[in-house]
């Protein structure tokens, strides 16, 4: 019986396609366990602090490629590692059910593997090719965030976020740490903002995801002290982050572009904790949860291009 020559020649191309494309799904699964929204963020975040712990030039590119793996690869670590201790309660929310070890895209075992690994590279990236004191700061950082905030505290008080947002703010003093050797009050200073910046940022989200919270037992603040509560203090803290975005020109880190910069983002903000005190819905709880993010990556920039173009009276 003669061989069809033309079906064998399309059957192949669709063997090849098939096999990349579970490859990249499989590669995309493990990108998933990584949650790269966020580590974007706290690697830029980690990148401003590099920049801004030089006197207004760029730092040895070597130096500031190596930090940046090396704090990327704890923060993609941690992000996994947060997603093992959750999986089960991931499934039963709608905004994190779709994650890969929710659906079962990867095991558990494969997870932990994975993780471990990426924690490990960084540790070694750190300390071999940055400092010593950089790696220590990251460790205890990603023992904060995934051991104790993930597994004990996000439990355990409805001030989870409040508490838990000192290891998600430390990225800046990372970044500083890694050109410098040294922690700079400077660098404090950056991880404050990042602090106060936190409630108010992901108390808007947790209103919005409220009855998800409740299912799961998690006791975030609009559960346990209820929505108006909530509201009050993302206004508060939005006040209190206005103060606080101000120190860096009040002692002279930074100068008038960054004021500039400063003060219109945070009238914005309160503008928007304002308005969820009147506009009682979850669309105006996520349209604050959207900008706060866009607000922190302004206000560095604002840090980065003041740094490099400085303006006096």
């Amino acid at each position: 019986m003669p061989v069809d020559k033309s079906k064998m020649q399309q059957s192949e191309p669709n063997n090849i396609s098939s096999s990349e494309s579970s490859w990249l799904n499989t590669a995309g699964y493990y990108l998933g366990l990584c949650k790269l929204n966020v580590v974007a963020l706290l690697i830029f975040s980690a990148v401003v602090g590099m920049l801004l712990a030089v006197e207004a030039k760029l730092p040895p590119l070597d130096l500031l490629i190596y930090a940046t793996i090396g704090i990327g690869l704890a923060s993609a670590s941690a992000a996994a590692i947060n997603q093992c201790i959750e999986y089960k309660t991931d499934l039963l929310m709608g905004r994190t059910k779709k994650r890969p070890l929710a659906m079962g895209k990867i095991s558990l075992r494969q997870a932990i593997i994975f993780a471990g690994s990426l924690m490990i590279i960084s540790m070694l990236v750190l300390v071999f090719l940055v400092n010593m004191l950089t790696a220590v700061l990251t460790l205890i950082s990603l023992i904060c965030y995934a051991g104790i905030y993930t597994a004990y505290l996000k439990k355990a008080t409805p001030q989870n976020i409040v508490i838990g947002g000192i290891a998600g703010a430390a990225p800046p003093v990372l970044g500083w740490c890694a050109m410098t050797g040294s922690v700079h009050p400077y660098a404090l200073l950056l991880t404050l903002i990042i602090f106060v910046w936190t409630p108010p940022h992901f108390w808007p989200l947790a209103i919005a995801k409220r009855e998800e919270y409740k299912a799961i037992g998690m006791p975030m603040l609009p559960v346990t002290h209820g929505v108006e509560f909530t509201r009050l203090q993302i206004l508060l803290y939005s006040i209190l982050l206005f103060v606080v975005t101000l120190l860096p020109y009040l002692t002279g880190m930074s100068g008038l572009i960054y004021l500039a910069v400063a003060i219109p983002l945070g009238v914005v903000f309160i503008y928007f904790a304002i308005l969820m005190m009147y506009r009682k819905d979850d669309k105006t709880a996520m349209q604050t949860f959207g900008f706060s993010i866009v607000y922190l990556m302004l206000l560095f920039t604002g840090l980065l291009v003041d740094h490099y173009i400085p303006i006096a009276w």
